[in-house]
Formats: structure tokens, sequence, C-alpha cells
């Protein structure tokens, strides 16, 4: 009988919220996963939920402000794994300020880790698939607020903007090698953080919802949905494209 060998991905930032949804649907379907957090403590309900669908678990460290956590905790994962066919950038942090009162420093931790960070988590990715000389898949968590204008997001915006655009880039560079790079966009998800806020806040919820022609948060499995069919063969023909899941917000 041949041994089929599991397909392997690493999301990045899976402690808890959408990056834990996004490693568990890639477990359920039927990915050995490599997940990262800041600390390996946060990581212990992931893993505990990854191992519970059957997947092999590597747990790591990463900081994405320093090049060398970057470079180690990826040829961790890939000695771990011996070959790792799909990378989630979903590590990101954001901020809520005025764009006359950000300070240098706010700009620079959202720039150093969502952007900075993105695109070299992706280098170590592409020339992983380079010199073994095989295809493979890189998801980039967008932002709806990458693509149209926001009141106190500036950072994060223009942040997710260059995501998308690090998208067309890698994937243009890329094809040659059969590395596909695709990113995806979501309105406001339905984390439980999120909603936890939204409940205090049930007009800041109102005004939002106003404005979503479908009337309602992104939920988790959605986004998680489409990450798993962008890393998937059914989508073997999409590169250097940002899906939107933002219930028609950016269609007016």
């Amino acid at each position: 009988m041949t041994n089929t060998r599991k397909r392997t991905a690493f999301v990045t930032g899976a402690t808890q919220g959408l990056g834990a949804a996004l490693a568990l649907r890639l477990a359920q379907d039927g990915y050995d996963v490599a997940v990262s957090g800041t600390t390996l403590e946060h990581l212990q309900n992931t893993v505990a939920a990854l191992e519970a669908q059957g997947a092999r678990v590597v747990a790591v460290p990463l900081d994405l402000c320093s090049q060398q956590s970057t470079e180690q905790t990826m040829a961790r994962v890939v000695s771990e794994f011996g070959e790792l066919d799909v990378l989630v950038n979903n590590a990101g942090v954001t901020t809520r300020s005025l764009a006359v009162d950000t300070t240098r420093e706010e700009w620079q931790t959202v720039m150093d880790i969502n952007l900075t960070g993105t695109f070299f988590m992706s280098q170590q990715m592409g020339r992983h698939l380079i010199a073994q000389q095989r295809a493979g898949c890189i998801v980039n968590m967008s932002s709806t607020h990458g693509l149209i204008g926001f009141a106190q997001r500036s950072a994060y915006g223009i942040s997710k903007a260059g995501i998308s655009h690090m998208t067309r880039m890698l994937a243009i560079e890329w094809a040659d090698h059969h590395i596909r790079v695709n990113a995806v966009a979501p309105g406001t998800v339905a984390t439980p953080s999120r909603v936890k806020f939204f409940t205090a806040d049930a007009g800041g919820f109102k005004a939002m919802i106003d404005r979503v022609p479908l009337a309602r948060l992104c939920e988790m499995d959605e986004v998680a949905g489409m990450v798993s069919f962008l890393a998937s063969p059914a989508a073997a023909y999409i590169t250097g494209q940002t899906m939107v899941l933002d219930g028609g917000l950016t269609s007016y």
C-alpha cells in the first residue's frame, strides 16, 4: 500500500480567535499543522484542539519583529515536517488612534508586525519552496481597512493595503516556481474578543452594522473556509488575488 504524505501548513498568530480557527479548519481538512504565538504557553489550547482532530502539531514561538526569530522559526517548522505546503500569515496587531495623534512608535510596531513580518515570513517560505523545487501556497490576511478608508485606523489600514499589494508582487515573481500567493480581506470578524467589545457598545455595533448590506459580522468559519479553499487544489488557477469577505461593505 502506498503511504500518502499528509499536507502541511503553518499558521502564524494562532493562539486564539481567528488564527486558532484557521488552524483548526486546516487540521479538519487533513493537514498536519504548525502554529506560532509570542509564547508556547499561549498555544496550549490551540494545540489540544488540533491534536483532537488527529493532526500532528508543531508549536513554535515567533517574534515577527526579529529576523533571527523569523528564520529560526521557519527552519524549525521545515525541519519537523520535512516539507511545508501552505503558509498562512495571520499574525498581526491593530491600533486605534487619530492620524494626528499616531506616534512613530505605534506606527513602527504595526508596520513591523503586519507588513514587514508578513513579507519576511513569505520570503522564508519562498526560499524553502524554490530550494526544494516544489509548488506551494501562501495566504496572507489583509482587511477591508486596507481597501476603503476608516477613521482612527490609519496605520493598520495602510499596513493591510500593503499586504494586498505585496500579495500581487510576490504572485508575479514566484509564478514560475508554481508558488501561489493570495490574500483574504474580511470585514469585522465575530471573534470572541470582538463580540465582547460590541456587547458592551451596542451603539457602536449598530453604527458598524448599518454600513454592511448583509447587516451582520463575518463569521470565523467563513474566513476559515476561504483560506481552506485558497490552499486547496480547487484554487490552482488563482494567484495574486485579495478575496473580500465583507457582506457588501466595499460595494458602495
